[in-house]
């Protein structure tokens, strides 16, 4: 199936997941069901433990990530962040504004239900700070980026029109928060969460992090509405498969994990109810996972070229210097950046694959449905994570390299 042949998969009326017609009564509702507090009590126990980073083997890697600058737009970003500051009642200052080091940074989640009572949601926010909000995006992104962005929850939108739960999930149900006093040197931060999309934002100096990132789509296509012909991830998928399917018969063998996605030979509890054969999602900070597949001195200088292009898909919501000093940074581990697989590599097939070194890791899923029906993994519900490994999400290396060099003792995330 493509990405466009999610129809036959919406739900006739009556018989959506949609629970309520606000975000407060559907997550009421929601959170019942065992599934749901099995997932909720496993996140409260990971959050309750101290940031280390996602490692291989459980140990962070030193020495890897650099203060140098970047040429990262942190007076526009500042400039926007102030604005937005300056549109918020008392209020919602109080709700939205906290310190850099703030433990909330990481209660962030990409599920639609409303689990968190701070931060501004634009859903609930007038149309001021709705493009108060925007330009902040708009100033610390790429313009690909921000484009990108904009679709996800334009697809959110969409999600909603096509279950009648427009309440739910709708294009403004996300949820802003900022960290820190907004300046061209920093350190502080901003972040949007919500349904398909997680963007964590660390600023300090003109260096920049952008992780976790979290972008998805069910579907990952609009064909009616407003935002008909809207489209997610086609890059991402086209590339990730051509890059398969540039392997020797080998090399493809090596970076193989399974042909199954669900079932069959994929290993045992390799698949999770929620979050299906991805490892790095909300509150997976300490993750640890080992290296599988192929690693990068295997492959030819072409297909070095043809990874790095694929990441580059991934990363592209980075401006254009962070974005050059990122994919500089992936270019230099690239000899021991590792591309695995799982699923086919026909035409029409879905698969996961995962690009991890020690400076980045990467996901791309299929999922099977959530809202929509598809019982099997499909072309139209997509799920990509961006990751910085060994202690960096969140800026957070950054910032420890920051404190010990002013002998400010401030306390990372």
């Amino acid at each position: 199936m493509s990405r466009a042949d999610f129809r036959p998969f919406v739900p006739a009326p009556g018989e959506s997941r949609i629970a309520g017609a606000t975000p407060a009564e559907h997550t009421a509702r929601r959170t019942r069901a065992g599934r749901a507090r099995e997932l909720l009590g496993g996140w409260s126990e990971l959050a309750e433990r101290p940031f280390t980073g996602i490692t291989v083997d459980g140990t962070v890697e030193a020495g890897l990530f650099s203060l140098e600058p970047a040429g990262a737009p942190s007076g526009a970003m500042a400039a926007a962040a102030r604005a937005l500051l300056d549109r918020m009642s008392r209020e919602q200052r109080a709700r939205a504004h906290f310190p850099v080091g703030s433990e909330l940074w990481r209660r962030w989640q990409n599920t639609e239900l409303r689990l968190e009572d701070h931060g501004l949601r634009l859903d609930e926010a007038g149309p001021e700070l709705r493009d108060a909000a925007l330009d902040l995006l708009a100033a610390g992104l790429s313009p690909r980026g921000f484009d990108k962005t904009r679709a996800v929850m334009r697809l959110n939108g969409f999600l909603g029109e096509l279950l009648g739960g427009e309440g739910v999930l709708g294009e403004w149900s996300f949820t802003v928060c900022l960290f820190g006093t907004p300046s061209p040197a920093g350190p502080w931060g901003w972040q949007i969460f919500g349904h398909h999309l997680t963007l964590n934002c660390l600023v300090l100096g003109d260096r920049m992090v952008l992780t976790p990132c979290f972008m998805g789509a069910e579907p990952a296509h609009a064909d009616a509405g407003p935002h008909a012909g809207v489209s997610l991830f086609e890059d991402e998928e086209h590339k990730g498969l051509a890059l398969m399917r540039s392997l020797s018969p080998e090399a493809r063998g090596r970076a193989l994990v399974s042909h199954s996605m669900k079932g069959g030979d994929l290993p045992p509890g390799r698949w999770h109810f929620a979050d299906h054969l991805h490892l790095g999602g909300a509150y997976q900070d300490n993750r640890i996972v080992p290296y599988e597949g192929l690693p990068g001195d295997a492959l030819s200088a072409a297909q070095k070229r043809r990874l790095l292009d694929l990441v580059a898909c991934f990363v592209e919501p980075l401006p254009a210097g962070p974005l050059k000093a990122r994919l500089d940074e992936v270019e230099r581990h690239l000899a021991r950046t590792h591309f695995c697989w799982f699923g086919g590599t026909g035409e029409a097939s879905t698969f996961y694959y995962r690009i991890q070194s020690p400076v980045v890791f990467i996901e791309f899923d299929h999922h099977s449905g959530v809202f929509l029906t598809n019982p099997d993994p499909a072309r139209f519900h997509i799920h990509t994570i961006v990751r910085t490994p060994n202690g960096n999400d969140y800026g957070i290396d950054l910032l420890r390299q920051h404190y010990a060099r002013s002998d400010h003792h401030g306390r990372a995330p």
